[in-house]
C-alpha cells in the first residue's frame, strides 16, 4: 500500500498558505513519493486483472501492458497530468477507468518526453490543486539524475540563479533567432515589461519574481546604416561567478543577420560570450575594462562576416 501520510500533510499546509517556503517542502517530499496517476484501461491486460482491478484490488501489469495517462484540458486547450497523493483524493464521480502507482519521477520523465502535448503537473487537482509548471519539473529532473549522494536542497537563491541563467541563454536568445528583426522590434518597443515576462513564465506561481522592470535597463544605439546594437543590463540581484550580467544584441541590416553576445562575471574579471541560433554558449574573450565593450563586440562581429 502507498502511505503518503507525510506528502498530504503539506500539501495540506500548502493549501492554507501557498507560500514559496511550503511549495518547496511539497516538492522535497513529492519526490521520494509514489503517486497515483489516472489512465485508460491498460491495453494487453488480461480479463482476470480487469475483475481484479473493479474490486479495488491492486494489480501487476505485464511489461507489455501499455497505458495513457488521463489528461485534463484547460479552457485554452493546455493540457495538464493529473497525479493525486492517494486514493481518497480522487472524487468518485471523477475516477478513471484505471490508476496506476509510479515514483514521483518516472511521472516526471513521461511529462517531460510529452512536453509538446502536456504543459504541466497538477497534485490532487479537485482538492489543493497545487500546479508544477515544466520549469520546476525540468529542475525535478536534473536531481533526479544526480547519484543519490550529490543530491542537494535547491535553495531559493539557487532557483533564483537558475532563472536567471534560463532567461538570458534560452528563453530571450531562441526568441530573436526566431523571430529575427520583428522580435527585436518587440523587444525594444517593451523593454523592461518583456523580460520582465520571461522571468514571469519560468516561475511558478508560488514563488514572487524578485525583480521589476526599472532593475532592467535598455539602450539601442544605430552605429552605421547598417549596423545597430541594443545592450540590456540585467537585475544584478543574485549574481555569481559565470552569469550574465549585460546583453548586447546585433542586427545587420544589410544581411538580415542577428549576433546574440553576453558579458560574464569570472574570477578574474568579465569575459564576452556569443549565444547561437542552435544554442551554442561559446566563452569568445576577455571583457575590456576600459568601458570598450561595444567597440570590442563590434570587432568581434566584424571577425564573425
Amino acid at each position: 500500500m502507498i502511505d503518503n501520510t507525510e506528502l498530504e500533510k503539506l500539501t495540506a499546509e500548502f493549501a492554507k498558505d501557498r507560500s514559496k517556503e511550503n511549495f518547496v517542502k511539497v516538492m522535497e517530499q513529492l519526490e521520494k513519493s509514489t503517486i497515483l496517476v489516472p489512465t485508460m484501461t491498460p491495453e494487453n491486460i488480461s480479463s482476470e486483472d480487469i475483475k481484479q482491478a473493479k474490486q479495488g484490488k491492486q494489480i501487476k501489469l505485464s511489461k507489455e501492458a501499455k497505458f495513457t495517462p488521463c489528461l485534463l484540458k484547460k479552457e485554452t486547450g493546455e493540457q495538464a497530468l493529473p497525479i493525486f497523493s492517494s486514493q481518497g483524493q480522487i472524487p468518485k464521480d471523477k475516477m478513471s477507468p484505471a490508476v496506476l502507482a509510479m515514483p514521483f519521477f518516472t511521472c516526471v520523465s513521461m511529462v517531460m518526453d510529452n512536453a509538446e502535448k502536456v504543459e504541466a503537473v497538477v497534485l490532487n487537482p479537485f482538492t489543493q490543486s497545487i500546479v508544477i509548471t515544466k520549469q520546476v519539473l525540468e529542475v525535478a529532473q536534473k536531481r533526479s539524475s544526480m547519484p543519490e549522494t550529490k543530491q542537494v536542497k535547491l535553495t531559493e537563491k539557487q532557483f533564483h540563479q537558475l532563472a536567471h541563467r534560463r532567461v538570458s541563454y534560452e528563453l530571450l536568445p531562441v526568441f530573436l533567432y526566431e523571430k529575427g528583426y520583428e522580435g527585436l522590434e518587440q523587444l525594444q518597443n517593451e523593454e523592461g515589461k518583456f523580460i520582465l515576462s520571461l522571468f514571469t513564465s519560468v516561475y511558478p506561481k508560488e514563488i514572487k519574481v524578485p525583480y521589476n522592470e526599472d532593475e532592467i535597463s535598455f539602450m539601442t544605439l544605430n552605429i552605421t546604416d547598417n549596423l545597430q546594437i541594443t545592450r540590456i543590463d540585467m537585475p544584478d540581484k543574485n549574481l555569481i561567478q559565470g552569469m550574465c550580467s549585460c546583453i548586447y544584441i546585433v542586427w545587420k541590416r544589410d544581411t538580415e543577420e542577428l549576433y546574440f553576445y553576453t558579458i560574464e562575471k569570472g574570477e578574474e574579471g568579465s569575459s564576452i560570450a556569443r549565444v547561437y541560433a542552435d544554442r551554442k554558449h561559446e566563452i569568445v574573450e576577455p571583457a575590456p575594462d576600459n568601458g570598450a565593450e561595444i567597440e570590442a563586440i563590434m570587432n568581434l562581429v566584424s571577425k564573425a562576416e
